[in-house]
């Protein structure tokens, strides 16, 4: 499953170690101005950088756009995209082995890969993609004053040299109408779960007050309603019964480390004999803060989809965009 969206979608394509990776963006209406400074600062949030946390590997992650957009403008028609692999080693020994927790194993039960170079769709590389979609998703959003802000809650310490560490993120949606989601198998907040959760490394979601609720009573948890509709409290998360009602949608996303590392590990190859794993410097130590715009283009994503299919459904699409 390549494509996310039922409106607005992103279809993606390309490996971490292929010649390039792109897209195809359907269902953007026409009329929309791609600024393409304001895409190319949301690249360069995910790109690697010099701090001495992030991975060796040098990519520009500049997008090339080859379809959709005229002078600047979308015209209607399908998006596309290309952004180039600049910097693609392979290492012909440790592509033999099975990495601890990578795709080197499941990729090989589903498709019978035994290299880790035929896994390279599950690179974090492909999240790229993502940010230019949800570059523009955020474009047609200023139309709504929709604001979408990740923020890292805390890095695990690590005690080791070489060693990777999970990471905590949160995210607030801010000034979505109330209305959003699809009952009962298409839930604003089930999206969005599964959104976050197809990004790489992502083992967690909650919303609202999420697991800490399972310890709470009703009559503390409850979101009461003033007179004027206005809420006293947002445990809820910013969506009841699966639709928004109005308030900030904030929700955390929880980031295994990042299982890449420079300390030796034993492991076993393709053929089951036992050998040991060690990676090179071309990881980042942790998803953080690289990961922030990853998980702001997947909420805008949704925002956008569920904002296409309230008005689709009201009769009244083409009218209010």
């Amino acid at each position: 499953m390549n494509t996310f969206g039922r409106i607005y979608r992103l279809t993606d394509f390309g490996e971490t170690h292929g010649k390039c990776v792109g897209g195809i963006i359907d269902g953007c209406p026409s009329g929309i101005y791609v600024d393409e400074v304001f895409i190319a600062q949301e690249l360069s949030r995910r790109a690697p950088s010099n701090h001495s946390d992030s991975t060796r590997r040098k990519e520009k992650d500049s997008v090339r756009f080859l379809s959709g957009i005229y002078e600047n403008y979308t015209n209607g028609s399908p998006i596309a995209f290309i952004i180039e692999n600049e910097d693609v080693i392979i290492d012909e020994v440790l592509d033999k082995i099975i990495k601890p927790s990578h795709a080197s194993f499941v990729y090989k039960e589903k498709y019978g890969h035994t290299c880790n170079e035929q896994s390279g769709r599950a690179s974090a590389r492909q999240t790229v993609c993502r940010v230019v979609a949800g570059a523009i998703a955020k474009l047609i959003l200023k139309k709504y004053s929709v604001d979408i802000q990740a923020h890292v809650v805390s890095v695990a310490p690590i005690s080791r040299s070489g060693d990777s560490a999970g990471a905590l993120v949160g995210c607030i949606i801010k000034n979505l109408p109330a209305g959003l989601g699809e009952p009962v198998y298409d839930k604003f907040d089930a999206r969005l779960a599964a959104a976050m959760l197809s990004i790489n490394a992502c083992k967690g979601f909650e919303i609202g007050c999420g697991f800490k609720s399972a310890l709470m009573c009703g009559s503390d948890y409850n979101d009461k309603q003033h007179n004027d509709f206005t809420f006293g409290s947002n445990h809820d998360g910013g969506v009841q019964a699966g639709i928004t009602n109005g308030q900030d949608v904030c929700f955390q996303v929880a980031f295994k480390p990042i299982p890449s590392i420079e300390i030796e590990q034993q492991t076993i190859d393709y053929k089951g004999n036992t050998t040991f794993f060690k990676n090179n410097v071309r990881n980042d130590v942790s998803v953080a803060p690289r990961v922030l715009p990853v998980v702001e283009a997947m909420a805008a994503l949704v925002a956008v989809d569920f904002i296409f299919l309230h008005l689709k459904n009201k009769c009244n699409f083409a009218e209010n965009l």
